[in-house]
């Protein structure tokens, strides 16, 4: 069966459930409803086919982002970095006004305004690629729509201002729901999972059901399990290990271990901007799972990767 409509096939599944053992059957046996959402093709978003993998630049317009904080807080590093990311190769430009590593504390909405939509107006129209908007708050994501954004990321996948819905659903911009569990000033604080991959899958589920019932078609729906985020290394292990298993949901996944603290614990490269080399082989495992969207910090080393990874695996 083909996955998702690239050109990925399997075979197999893995079911699993609470309680019990996996149990791997012929995909030929999966009812109709389970097989749609690991074969449907999934529609472009912002624009961008998904047939083969999408990298999204990662764009920190902060004082205090765990690996490039401060680089980019000036309109002019901003929109130069930008430029040089979609030169080398990012597909779309993720743009972020708040910090949500762990440990960060809140940025007042105004002031997030003020640190992302004057980049957003300095670009839009030639940057050659579209813009996102990463942010928890509807204001700042309808200032961002309206400067220009296209697409909406909310790394609290709606918890934090149920408004994101209603936003998304309003304007029809597309809109990433991450999974994170607690705010970013403790969810490092000693996170628990009865069982990391179905939890994550079940919280995800009914953020996709909640935008649905706000009015938001599914093919406009991004989900990202939010490596990081309130997980330790065994729980990011997991669910990277069981990525595939997001695809029963029936959207594109986006994934962002750029640069990640789990890298350096299992690496032993305590440098987060040393890290590209752990972040490329993270992402290029999750290729082969179909994974359609990466946010990553090294565009143009992810996209050379990328571009062996297709040419061996018969992607082009």
């Amino acid at each position: 069966m083909q996955l998702a409509g690239t050109s990925l096939w399997f075979t197999h599944v893995e079911e699993r459930r609470r309680g019990a053992e996996p149990i791997l059957r012929e995909a030929r046996t999966l009812p109709e409803e389970w097989a749609d959402g690991f074969t449907r093709p999934r529609a472009p978003i912002a624009g961008l086919s998904l047939a083969m993998p999408r990298i999204m630049g990662i764009l920190n317009a902060t004082p205090d982002s765990f690996s490039d904080g401060g680089r980019f807080d000036a309109r002019e590093r901003a929109v130069a970095h930008a430029r040089a990311m979609v030169a080398t190769g990012a597909d779309i430009v993720d743009i972020g006004g708040e910090s949500t590593r762990p440990g960060a504390t809140e940025v007042p909405a105004p002031e997030e305004i003020a640190r992302v939509q004057p980049v957003i107006e300095t670009l839009v129209g030639d940057l050659g690629a579209p813009i996102s908007i990463d942010t928890r708050k509807a204001d700042v994501g309808a200032a961002a729509l309206e400067a220009g954004a296209v697409m909406l990321n909310d790394v609290s996948g709606l918890e934090f201002d149920a408004g994101m819905a209603t936003l998304a659903a309003s304007t029809g911009a597309p809109i990433c729901v991450m999974h994170s569990q607690g705010r970013p000033e403790t969810m490092q604080d000693a996170p628990h999972y009865e069982d990391a991959t179905l939890d994550v899958l079940g919280f995800l589920a009914e953020r996709v059901a909640r935008l649905e019932a706000a009015g938001l078609p599914r093919e406009k729906i991004v989900i990202d399990p939010g490596i990081g985020f309130g997980k330790t290394l065994p729980h990011n292990l997991e669910l990277l290990r069981n990525i595939a298993v997001f695809h029963s949901l029936g959207c594109p996944i986006l994934l962002g271990v750029s640069r990640k603290g789990f890298i350096g614990k299992i690496s032993g490269e305590a440098a987060a901007d040393a890290r590209a080399p752990g972040s490329i082989a993270v992402a290029l495992a999750a290729a082969s799972q179909g994974v359609q969207i990466f946010r990553v910090h090294d565009v143009a080393e992810t996209a050379q990767a990328f571009s062996l990874w297709r040419a061996m695996t018969g992607q082009d």
